[in-house]
């Protein structure tokens, strides 16, 4: 069977973490994984938005959650879910990793730099 247009589930991710905010020493909310490449970039709720920016600039059309429990791919094109084949390991972040994350870079006031 083939992968979906955007999707090579051989590629493993490229880290544990969002590769612009871990160059920065920022921090993020929540990860989510290129399902083409395996680069690791931070969600839209995050102050980066590393993913989107990531699928903008390198035409990598679909992303996959990188949280632990969660299995959900998200098509750029279609604006919508789409169902996706189980990506190369690991699939998600370690569970030890604290949301947001790294803990020691996420600010006290967090959920107000994220409008909450």
């Amino acid at each position: 069977m083939t992968a979906p247009t955007g999707i090579d589930p051989s590629v493993p991710p490229s880290g544990p973490g969002c590769v612009e905010c871990e160059a920065s020493s920022s921090w993020w909310f929540h990860l989510r994984r290129c399902a083409q490449c395996g680069h690791v970039g931070c969600c839209d709720d995050s102050l980066g938005k590393h993913a989107t920016a990531h699928a903008e600039e390198a035409g990598h059309p679909v992303i996959a959650s990188f949280e632990p429990g969660e299995d959900w791919f998200y098509d750029f094109r279609t604006q919508d879910a789409v169902a996706g084949p189980e990506l190369a390991a690991p699939t998600s972040h370690p569970d030890d990793q604290s949301v947001p994350g790294p803990a020691d870079r996420v600010p006290a006031d967090w959920v107000a730099r994220l409008g909450g």
